[in-house]
């Protein structure tokens, strides 16, 4: 093993996990190692490596990819070049101008390679990427590929050049990822990491958060809470003699201005500000950043950042991390909390205080992150159009962006009919809060935040959701605090139905506000209980506006010509696919090599794979293609919702049969038991939309579901119901 740094049983033991796959040639191509946070990934890769080359014929090329934050991939290259000197590190610049030998070590930065209108790889020198690498198989060199925290370039472009390198192996090494069958995976568990001492003992959530106490102001409850462990954590570290000054991260998801200057604001109030060096800041589009952050005794108490410097980021220091909330309901990204979980000596001190790390977040749910599509149980592989599908062509319609659906007052008058109806109100404001309330919806005048408080010894355990470690806390409404929330809360309901964002607040305050003009008012909120009212019952609304969009609209009435142009089926394609016992081809698909390996559970919806198999067994058909999902190279229909706004759908198939026939085909969720499985409430409208694309330009069609695994049609009339006469078996039609 390396000399000249602490060995661990767990980093060695997994270092001969991947020396045994890496040598081994039964072994599957890529290699995932889960690592905690802390345990030194770099480290086990560096002695893996080393050892490698050590005792192999010496005949690789190593490519070690990094995340672009944070300049990891100097960081490991350096640390790499201390401990083994030896070894013939390099950048990809200096790659592209001597070659990729073997026994070197290039470490390339992933924003270099992949990310847009970035210039450090101009064009010439991405044909020389790929020259370089053809130069080294043609020597006969072989590839190993370490992906460093892979999820956070999970793009076509990455895997390009992924795919390029033609590896012998990829290793994966990320603190988020899965076990899938096409991988070799190894974890190493987080408790060994926390006995070795090299992180914390636990995560202290939400320590001091009082649920009997109404909370004024979130970011000043949660400031004060922290600075006040701050203290407590520095003078700990006075009595134990070691010189560290804890650091507080305060993480912004969307970084908003006004948020920041509230958070700088208070920080200011507490005598901490950027001109006395105590406060930080790392955003996208502004970074103050102290020489000494990252040293134990650096200056900053408090560091500003977005969730972007997640990864690839290490200040040992970082004691305490403060997640705001920039809308009225969040997700914590677990993966978050590796910034403050390495213990600064790579000890524990015998004291909570110090041995504990500390999260402060008003946030709701907790999950892992992003995760790669490496980590889902597919792959992927580019497949080629046959020569007879060439030159397949139909005309795909686009938005016309000159009109924008209804006027305000039109849906105003749709969404108050849609609410009056659906629960019973009437100009009675007492008697519409009943009912509103009994259907649901909360009038608490605070905001209700469920959120969780404790100690955790794991990441995994803050996944669990614990119901019996939630609290429930109730903040006052705050019309300048809040007014983001309200905003956030307005942006979630206007995803649903493609108005602007003024047109929905004015709707939700011409009817629950309180105001002058009561002709479509159900209740008179005042400004603080209007607030409370939107911001607490977000989901459900966003739900009622959907049901009010997917009503059905009369598309003959259709008042505008979409946009169209010319679809034709890309020459080329990457295709989802996942292991299968028997792998067989289909021989009427579009691409060549499209085999039962791309149609299964985990890349196929059951009516997909129901009519992927009908169309390869009936002797009418001549090929078949699966469309894009979304798009501008696919083939795309407009249709209009009831609010009359426009949106693309994109029909799942297109089908030629012998005799000339085009068949466009759209699958839906079919029936169980009587139920239906089918989750798009746009069916109805999409179904009118098709059958009058359909017939303006003379093509077959049909909405295809699946019942006890036989599939039905319907391109008459729509029903929801599959036991309506519409819906006949495929084959009395296809």
């Amino acid at each position: 093993m390396v000399k000249g740094i602490k060995d661990f049983e767990f980093q060695n033991d997994c270092v001969d996990f991947l020396i045994q796959k890496t040598v081994e040639r039964d072994s599957k191509k890529v290699i995932t190692v889960k690592a905690p946070t802390g345990a030194g990934k770099t480290i086990i890769l560096i002695k893996y490596i080393d050892e490698y080359l050590n005792n192999t014929d010496n005949n690789t090329a190593f490519v070690w990819l990094c995340p672009g934050k944070g300049d990891l991939e100097e960081q490991s290259k350096e640390q790499m070049e201390r401990i083994t000197p030896q070894r013939d590190t390099r950048n990809l610049l200096y790659s592209l101008l001597t070659g990729f030998t073997p026994g070197s070590i290039t470490f390339i930065n992933w924003e270099l390679v992949t990310k847009r209108g970035n210039n450090a790889l101009k064009d010439g020198e991405r044909q020389n990427l790929f020259d370089r690498i053809a130069d080294a198989h043609k020597e006969g060199t072989n590839f190993v590929v370490i992906i460093d925290e892979e999820h956070t370039n999970n793009t076509s472009k990455a895997n390009d050049i992924i795919n390029a390198f033609a590896a012998k192996n990829i290793i994966r090494v990320s603190a988020t990822a899965n076990k899938v069958s096409h991988q070799e995976y190894y974890e190493i568990p987080e408790d060994e990491v926390i006995n070795a001492g090299l992180i914390t003992r636990a995560i202290y959530v939400n320590e001091g958060v009082d649920e009997d106490k109404q909370i004024v102001n979130d970011y000043d409850y949660l400031l004060d809470l922290a600075d006040e462990k701050r203290k407590e954590i520095a003078e700990n570290y006075k009595l134990v003699g070691a010189n560290i000054r804890p650091l507080v991260l305060i993480q912004f998801p969307a970084g908003q201005s006004e948020t920041i200057k509230a958070v700088e604001e208070k920080l200011e109030s507490l005598g901490y500000t950027y001109d006395n060096g105590m406060v930080n800041i790392w955003m996208s589009d502004d970074k103050m950043v102290a020489d000494d952050l990252t040293a134990l005794d650096g200056t900053p108490a408090f560091l500003l950042m977005k969730q972007a410097i997640s990864t690839g980021w290490d200040c040992p220091r970082a004691k305490i991390l403060v997640k705001l909330r920039e809308g009225g309901s969040e997700e914590f990204q677990i993966q978050t909390i590796g910034r403050i979980r390495r213990m600064p000596e790579r000890k524990h001190y015998g004291i909570n205080v110090l041995d504990f790390c500390y999260l402060y977040t008003l946030d709701t749910k907790y999950k892992e992150g992003v995760l790669s599509s490496l980590d889902k149980a597919y792959q992927l592989r580019r497949l080629f159009l046959k020569d007879e599908v060439k030159g397949f062509s139909l005309t795909k319609e686009l938005r016309n962006l000159d009109y924008d659906g209804l006027g305000e007052r039109e849906t105003l008058l749709k969404v108050h009919e849609y609410f009056k109806i659906t629960y019973s109100l009437t100009g009675n404001k007492e008697n519409n809060k009943v009912n509103l309330a009994g259907a649901g919806y909360n009038f608490d005048e605070e905001i209700d935040s469920h959120i969780l408080r404790g100690i955790f010894r794991t990441t995994e355990e803050l996944t669990k959701q614990d119901a019996q470690r939630q609290i429930v806390m109730k903040t006052q409404v705050n019309t300048h605090t809040h007014g983001i929330y309200l905003l956030h809360a307005i942006d979630e309901i206007k995803k649903v139905t493609g108005m602007q964002s003024q047109k929905v607040k004015a709707i939700l305050e011409r009817m629950f506000r309180k105001g002058k003009n009561n002709k479509y008012k159900f209740l008179a909120l005042d400004t603080n209980a209007f607030y409370a009212f939107i911001i607490n019952n977000t989901q459900k609304l966003k739900m009622d506006f959907k049901h009010v969009t997917s009503q059905m609209n009369v598309q003959q009435s259709f008042v505008l010509e979409p946009k169209t142009d010319t679809f034709t089926i890309p020459e080329q394609e990457m295709y989802k696919f996942s292991e299968v016992k028997k792998e067989q081809e289909f021989r009427l698909y579009a691409y060549w090599k499209y085999t039962t390996a791309f149609c299964t559970d985990r890349t196929r919806s059951l009516p997909e794979r129901l009519f992927e198999r009908y169309c390869e067994n009936n002797r009418e058909v001549k090929w078949f293609y699966k469309n894009g999902d979304a798009g501008q190279q696919y083939l795309s229909i407009v249709y209009t919702d009831a609010l009359q706004k426009q949106w693309l759908f994109y029909p799942d198939y297109i089908v030629q049969k012998e005799n000339g026939e085009t068949w466009l085909i759209e699958t839906k969720g079919g029936e169980a038991s009587g139920h239906s499985k089918n989750i798009d409430m746009q069916m109805g409208n999409k179904f009118l939309a098709f059958k009058r694309y359909a017939e303006q330009y003379g093509l077959k069609w049909g909405f295809v579901r699946d019942e006890d695994e036989q599939l039905y049609i319907n391109n008459t009339e729509f029903a929801e119901s599959m036991a309506d006469e519409h819906w006949v078996a495929i084959e009395e039609k296809f």
